[in-house]
């Protein structure tokens, strides 16, 4: 992913979403909670999508940076030289 600004809303199916800031398009990321997890949750299920949110996007991260692709989509092996001694 790029370092877009990202927004964390609340569609009108209730689901809490993540999207670009300037897009009004198709959400990246749609977190949908069964009801019996609204029941417990109440008003925390913003923190806790936000928490999903997160940690998914450094997970996202790590795995860009450990397959050799930066999260903004550049290629971090290029121009890297190995110094054998």
């Amino acid at each position: 992913m790029s370092s877009d600004l990202y927004e964390i809303i609340e569609l009108s199916t209730g689901e809490i979403a993540l999207r670009r800031a300037a897009e009004e398009g198709e959400p990246l990321v749609v977190i949908k909670f069964s009801e019996e997890s609204l029941y417990f949750l109440k008003d925390a299920k913003y923190e806790v999508a936000k928490a999903m949110i997160e940690a998914g996007m450094e997970a996202a991260g790590e795995a860009a940076i450990a397959s050799g692709i930066e999260p903004d989509g550049g290629d971090i092996t290029r121009d890297q030289t190995k110094t054998l001694h």
